[in-house]
């Protein structure tokens, strides 16, 4: 099912290379922390699955706004995820799970699971990086948003000791 949804993620953002590569190796991260704080069964694979679809809104808000802030992201992102894994065939309960963490992955406060605080923590580890961010706000955030003990480690070995 994971390939089946990362070839229709990869085939939705054709010609797109950035965007492929952020989701890959949100997805990875995701994996990864996910390991290591025990998830399993379903609600490990819905969180690698949102992980491969989180930003599917960022085109239609490009195109309708011209803009893709996280709020734009999470109002079109959630039927846009619907539509993709249900040609996939993924099962309903894990699809509304899913369209839940599209539609609140730039959401900080009431974090309700391991699957959507790993998703927050997986797309910053990818978005400090990307988006070239301050030390100082690396350090805000795992400050503020950061629960997991292997994100905090991911981004204190990615980013080094000001991030301790």
């Amino acid at each position: 099912m994971i390939q089946k949804v990362m070839d229709a993620m990869i085939d939705y953002d054709a010609k797109d290379a950035k965007r492929i590569q952020h989701f890959m190796k949100v997805y990875l991260f995701a994996t990864m922390i996910a390991t290591k704080e025990g998830l399993k069964g379903k609600e490990f694979l819905t969180l690698q699955l949102a992980a491969i679809v989180h930003d599917i809104g960022i085109h239609v808000c490009e195109e309708k706004y011209g803009c893709c802030s996280g709020s734009l992201q999470e109002k079109e992102g959630p039927a846009l995820a619907r539509n993709l894994l249900s040609k996939c065939d993924v099962e309903e309960t894990m699809i509304e799970r899913i369209c839940y963490l599209v539609g609140h992955h730039h959401s900080y406060e009431n974090v309700d699971g391991k699957d959507y605080q790993i998703l927050l923590e997986s797309d910053f580890l990818v978005n400090a990086q990307e988006d070239e961010l301050s030390q100082k706000a690396i350090f805000t955030m795992k400050e503020k948003v950061f629960q997991t003990s292997s994100g905090k480690s991911y981004l204190q070995l990615l980013y080094g000791d000001e991030t301790a």
